[in-house]
């Protein structure tokens, strides 16, 4: 095998190799955090609430306001959505 071949050969090992241990990393992570959901679902919070606590404070505020908007007028549109406060 000529140099550059091995050169090559080595480079591959070494993305594989790295990507093999932030694979490892990810999943000690993802572990982690399922761990937290379940320390604080012990004292009485709802899991799926978080979930979705977490992600919304990860949307840009505008994104996040703009899709509670559509969601409300959909919501309105199917007689889904409660009265305003005051409204009967």
């Amino acid at each position: 095998m000529s140099d550059a071949g091995a050169v090559a050969r080595d480079q591959l090992r070494s993305f594989v190799e790295r990507i093999e241990r932030l694979e490892e990393e990810k999943k000690t992570i993802a572990d982690d955090i399922k761990d937290v959901y379940g320390e604080a679902k012990a004292m009485g919070f709802d899991a799926k609430v978080l979930r979705k606590v977490v992600a919304i404070r990860k949307q840009d505020e505008n994104d996040r306001l703009e899709q509670e908007a559509i969601l409300d007028t959909y919501l309105h549109a199917l007689g889904m959505a409660p009265e305003p406060e005051g409204a009967s």
